[in-house]
C-alpha cells in the first residue's frame, strides 16, 4: 500500500514539474495592442513587453556631450514607445553593442543617420516619405531594449485664437501675437491649416472698419540675420495678401513688415523657445 502511494506521489510530482516547466518556458506573446513600429522589424526571439502611443507629445533626444554634460534636442510630434524583452527560451542573448550595431545598420540601410551613440543608448534621425523621425534606442545588458520614436510635427491647432482675443490684446497692449499661421521651414507659403486663424483676423478687421494694422513677421535666430529679415517680411506680406485676396480686406488698411529675430519673446536656446519666436503679430497703427 505504502509502495503504491509512493509511486503515485512520484508520478504526480513528475507530472506537475513537467506541467509547470511547460508554462515557464512557453513562448511569450506581445502585450495586447502592441505592435512593431513601421520603421523597424524586431530582432529574432523577441516579444513586446509594453508600448505606448500618443498623438502629440515631446521627448528629449541626446545629440552629444559638452564638457561632460548631455546635450539634447527637444522634439515634438506623434510619439511611440515600444519595448522588447527576449524570449525565455532564447539560448543566447545579444550584447548591448550587438543591439546598437544592428539598429545602426538598419537605420543606415533606409537612408537615416546616427546622430549620437553611447555605451547603451543611441539617437537616430530618419527622413522618410517627406517625414522626419527621431529615434531614441536604449539597451540593457540583459538583452532588453526599446525605442522612443517621434515623428516631428507641429501640434494641430485644436482651439483657434479668435477675433475677440486679438481685439482685447490690441486694446490692452497695442499688439496681438498670432501663432495659428504656419509656414514650411524657410518658406513664406502659408499652410492650409492656417486658414481658420486668418479668417479670425478678417473678422476682427470687418467688425471695426476704422482699424488699421501693421502685420509683422518674426523669426527665431536660426540662419543669417539678413535672410531672416527678408523671410519675416515675406511671411507678413503673404498674410496681408491672403486677407486681401480671400477675405476682401482693403490693402490700404494693412502694412507688412519683417522684424526677423530682433524681438524674441523667449530664449532661442531650445526648440520650444524658438517656436514661440516664430510668429506673426498684429500691431495697431
Amino acid at each position: 500500500m505504502k509502495r503504491n502511494l509512493v509511486i503515485r506521489v512520484a508520478i504526480l510530482t513528475a507530472l506537475c514539474v513537467a506541467c509547470f516547466g511547460t508554462v515557464a518556458w512557453a513562448q511569450q506573446k506581445d502585450t495586447k495592442g502592441c505592435e512593431d513600429h513601421p520603421l523597424f522589424s524586431r530582432m529574432p526571439t523577441y516579444w513586446i513587453h509594453h508600448c505606448d502611443e500618443r498623438e502629440f507629445d515631446a521627448h528629449e533626444f541626446v545629440v552629444g556631450m559638452d564638457k561632460g554634460k548631455t546635450v539634447t534636442e527637444h522634439v515634438e510630434g506623434h510619439l511611440w514607445k515600444v519595448f522588447y524583452y527576449p524570449q525565455a527560451t532564447a539560448k543566447t542573448r545579444p550584447s548591448e553593442l550587438q543591439i546598437l550595431r544592428n539598429f545602426e545598420n538598419a537605420v543606415r540601410s533606409i537612408g537615416g543617420t546616427v546622430v549620437w551613440t553611447g555605451k547603451s543608448r543611441a539617437t537616430f534621425k530618419v527622413l522618410k516619405s517627406g517625414k522626419e523621425f527621431w529615434v531614441d534606442l536604449t539597451t540593457e545588458f540583459t538583452g532588453k531594449h526599446g525605442f522612443t520614436i517621434v515623428e516631428k510635427e507641429a501640434m494641430a491647432q485644436i482651439i483657434q485664437a479668435n477675433a475677440d482675443v486679438f481685439r482685447n490684446d490690441l486694446r490692452s497692449t497695442g499688439h496681438a501675437a498670432v501663432y495659428g499661421i504656419l509656414f514650411d521651414t524657410d518658406s513664406a507659403a502659408i499652410k492650409p491649416e492656417s486658414n481658420g486663424t486668418i479668417a479670425e483676423i478678417a473678422t476682427l478687421l470687418k467688425a471695426d472698419p476704422g482699424l488699421k494694422i501693421f502685420v509683422v513677421g518674426h523669426t527665431d535666430n536660426t540662419g543669417g540675420v539678413d535672410h531672416n529679415l527678408q523671410l519675416s517680411h515675406s511671411r507678413a506680406q503673404s498674410v496681408k495678401q491672403a486677407l486681401v485676396k480671400d477675405h476682401g480686406i482693403a490693402a490700404e488698411r494693412m502694412k507688412a513688415f519683417g522684424c526677423g529675430p530682433f524681438a524674441p519673446v523667449a530664449p532661442n536656446i531650445a526648440e520650444d523657445g524658438r517656436a514661440k519666436n516664430r510668429r506673426v503679430e498684429l500691431v495697431a497703427q
